[in-house]
């Protein structure tokens, strides 16, 4: 088989899943809303963890065709682009200052998180018992978030708010058929684009592992460049950076667990130095940026450029170890 059809299948296999994730998201919101849930309850489950649903439920495919490695690189490498890619890209168009939300809550959880993954992978493996583990802090997260709201004490993430905003109202009707449409949609495509993904790293010779961490990651991450790039372009560049530090959250939360609840996986030692090293180092540079190098909590023109340099550099790296 020519590998020009994996190719195809996995450029096919992104633009689905983009357009179903969208379509599950707008279906899921307005029933949820014309049952008569609240649109902070709504803002805080279904618009969080439906734009992670892509990531979920490729992982969730991954594993469950003995691919963990694949489920794991689109998880690690898919924090390591938002950072270094999207978040690098977008700060060179325009500065971004942090939120208080972002700079008081969001950015010490996805610390926390981040700290969490990388001592739960420090043994090589991704046991069942970790991804409980991990599942255990975004229960925690979304009850604390549910549990200030209903005390008034903190406002919704502004990315969540932004979103939820962005959302139609549409009739139950209609609601339902996208909800389900967007969801066979969004099964499928996932499944086409793990299968995709696991023949072009046959046809290249290299680990599920580079292929997740580069072309599934990128990939996934195509839709938060664009909607952060475009935030900052609107004038909300204070909105960007929570869009990638929830997005971060729940990649490591939801989306690095499932291949631990699915089938036994585990890593190689490089793995975790290189790969997780260097979402950790990002994780840490983001934060210095936030709390520590500026008199003031931006991400600069200059530092853009060095979170840019240094995903790239990493990438290149990567593209090294496939076979010549």
């Amino acid at each position: 088989m020519s590998i020009w059809l994996p190719i195809s299948g996995t450029i096919l296999g992104f633009i689905a899943l983009i357009w179903s994730a969208d379509k599950f998201l707008s279906g899921a919101a307005s029933t949820a809303s014309n049952l008569g849930v609240s649109k902070i309850i709504i803002g805080l489950t279904v618009v969080a963890l439906g734009t992670s649903a892509p990531e979920i439920l490729v992982s969730f495919f991954a594993a469950l065709d003995d691919n963990p490695l694949l489920a794991v690189g689109n998880a690690i490498g898919s924090n390591i682009a938002n950072i270094g890619l999207v978040l690098g890209i977008t700060a060179i168009v325009a500065p971004l200052p942090f939120s208080q939300s972002v700079l008081r809550s969001e950015l010490p959880w996805l610390l926390g998180a981040t700290a969490l993954a990388v001592i739960l992978l420090f043994d090589l493996r991704l046991s069942p018992f970790d991804s409980i583990l991990l599942l255990a802090g975004l229960a925690l997260i979304l009850y604390r978030l549910v549990a200030a709201q209903r005390s008034d004490s903190v406002d919704i993430p502004d990315s969540i708010a932004e979103e939820l905003d962005e959302l139609p109202d549409l009739p139950t009707s209609a609601a339902v058929f996208w909800l389900l449409a967007g969801l066979i949609v969004l099964l499928a495509s996932a499944q086409l684009l793990v299968w995709s993904a696991t023949e072009i790293a046959r046809h290249l010779g290299v680990s599920e592992m580079i292929i997740g961490l580069t072309i599934v990651a990128v990939g996934t991450s195509l839709p938060e460049l664009a909607a952060t790039v475009g935030s900052a372009l609107k004038g909300h560049s204070d909105i960007a950076i929570g869009n990638v530090v929830g997005s971060n959250i729940l990649n490591i939360l939801a989306v690095l667990s499932v291949p631990g609840l699915v089938t036994h996986t585990s890593i190689d030692p490089v793995s975790l130095w290189r790969d997780c090293g260097m979402m950790l180092a990002l994780t840490i540079a983001l934060a210095l940026f936030a709390y520590g190098i500026n008199s003031r909590a931006v991400i600069t023109r200059f530092e853009g450029v060095v979170l840019l340099a240094a995903w790239i550099g990493y990438n290149t790296l990567l593209i090294q170890q496939v076979p010549h």
